[in-house]
C-alpha cells in the first residue's frame, strides 16, 4: 500500500479519500504521506500524526503550504467514486483534494523559487487543544516559521484572505421553581432571556472593511435551554450566543464588544477564536494574487489562518472544493478545482 506522486490528481485523490483518516485515526494516512515524502530534495520530521517536508535551497524566502489529513465521521460515503469530471466521498472537500494538490506539488517542485515548508497535520476536525498544527507549533516552532502561508482549506480554487474570530458567549439564567398554577411563588429563568433575544434582533451586523477586503459580521443566538415540566416554572435557562467578528479587532476587543451590546447582563466565555488579517499587502501576497489570478475574497468563518496569523506569518485560504459542502454526506470535488489550484501554485512557486 502506497500513494503514487505521479499519478494523475483525480487518482491520487481517491487513493488518498479511501484511506479512512476520522479525527484521531490519521497515522496510517500519515504513514503513507511520511513515506511518499521521503524524496531527495525534502526533509522529512514527524511529530505524533503531523508529517513536515521541507526544502532547503538558501532562498531568500520561505513559504508554508499547510492542510490537514483528517476528516469528519464517515457516513455511507466510503469508498470514494468518480462521476465523469467530479470525485464524491468524505473528505474530498474538506480537505482531501488540498493535500493531493499539495503531495503532487511537493514531489514536483524540485527546484521552487522560494523555500517551501509542507504541513501536513492532524486532528483539525475536533476541539482546539487537539489541533496538531498547534502541536507542531508549541514542540517545534522552527518547522512552522516562514515567511507567508497558504492554508488549503476548500475555497472553490479562490483565495480567501484572513478569517473571521469567533466568539462563543453563554449566558445562565436563574430563577424559581413553582408550581405553574401559583407562578407568582416562582421566578421565571426564561422569561428573563427576553432582554437578551430582544438585544439580538435589534443588533444590525457591521459590514468592515480590511485590507480591501470587506468583512460582514454576525451576532445570533444558537443555543437555547430551560424549563422542566409543562406545570413548572423555569427555574433556569442558558442561552448560546455566537459572535463572528472581522479581523480589524483582537478577541479582547471583540469581547468589550460584546459587553457593550448586553450591557449589564453578564455571560461566561465558552470558546473564544481570534481572527486573522489577510495580510495581502505584503509584497509575498501581491505577488501570489498576481500568479494564482482572480480577486481575493474575505473568509467567512474561522480556520488555521488564525494560527499562523498568531505566529506573525499572513495567510490566505486557497484550495479545491466547494466549502458550502464540507462534511456534508453528498461531499464531491470537480476534478477541474485540483488542477486550477495545482496550475495557480505552480505558477506562484515555480518561478
Amino acid at each position: 500500500m502506497s500513494l503514487d506522486l505521479r499519478a494523475d490528481l483525480a487518482s491520487l485523490l481517491i487513493r488518498i479519500v479511501d484511506v479512512e483518516s476520522v479525527s484521531g485515526n490519521e497515522a496510517m494516512l500519515a504513514d503513507l504521506v511520511e513515506e511518499a515524502l521521503r524524496l531527495p530534495h525534502l526533509d522529512v520530521h514527524r511529530d505524533g500524526d503531523c508529517v513536515v517536508a521541507r526544502t532547503h535551497l538558501g532562498r531568500s524566502e520561505r513559504v508554508v503550504i499547510a492542510g490537514h489529513l483528517d476528516t469528519v465521521p464517515v457516513v455511507d460515503n466510503l469508498p470514494a467514486r468518480r462521476e465523469g469530471d467530479v470525485i464524491w466521498g468524505r473528505g474530498t472537500v474538506d480537505m482531501k483534494g488540498g493535500v493531493a494538490v499539495m503531495l503532487q506539488l511537493a514531489a514536483e517542485l524540485t527546484a521552487p523559487s522560494k523555500d517551501i515548508t509542507w504541513i501536513f497535520y492532524d486532528n483539525e476536525e475536533v476541539q482546539a487543544s487537539k489541533n496538531g498544527l498547534g502541536r507542531l507549533a508549541a514542540n517545534r516552532p522552527d518547522l512552522v516559521e516562514a515567511d507567508f502561508a497558504v492554508l488549503m482549506e476548500p475555497t472553490g480554487a479562490e483565495i480567501e484572505g484572513g478569517c473571521q474570530g469567533t466568539i462563543r458567549a453563554v449566558f445562565d439564567l436563574q430563577g424559581q421553581a413553582a408550581h405553574s398554577a401559583r407562578a407568582w411563588m416562582g421566578h421565571n429563568a426564561i422569561h428573563d432571556l427576553a432582554p437578551i433575544l430582544d438585544a439580538l434582533v435589534r443588533y444590525e451586523p457591521r459590514e468592515i472593511e480590511v485590507e480591501g477586503l470587506t468583512f460582514r459580521e454576525g451576532l445570533n443566538a444558537v443555543t437555547v435551554s430551560g424549563g422542566l415540566a409543562s406545570n413548572v416554572i423555569p427555574p433556569s435557562a442558558t442561552l448560546a450566543v455566537n459572535y463572528r467578528f472581522a479581523p480589524d479587532k483582537t478577541a479582547d476587543e471583540a469581547v468589550a464588544h460584546l459587553r457593550e451590546v448586553f450591557g449589564n447582563v453578564g455571560f461566561r466565555l465558552d470558546d473564544v477564536s481570534p481572527a486573522a488579517r489577510p495580510g495581502l499587502d505584503r509584497p509575498l501576497a501581491r505577488a501570489f494574487v498576481e500568479a494564482v489570478g482572480g480577486e481575493a475574497k474575505p473568509k467567512f468563518g474561522w480556520t488555521d489562518v488564525a494560527r499562523f496569523s498568531e505566529l506573525g506569518i499572513p495567510a490566505v485560504n486557497y484550495g479545491p472544493g466547494d466549502p458550502s459542502l464540507a462534511h456534508r454526506d453528498d461531499e464531491r470535488c470537480p476534478i477541474d478545482h485540483l488542477e486550477r489550484c495545482a496550475t495557480g501554485l505552480r505558477a506562484w512557486l515555480a518561478h
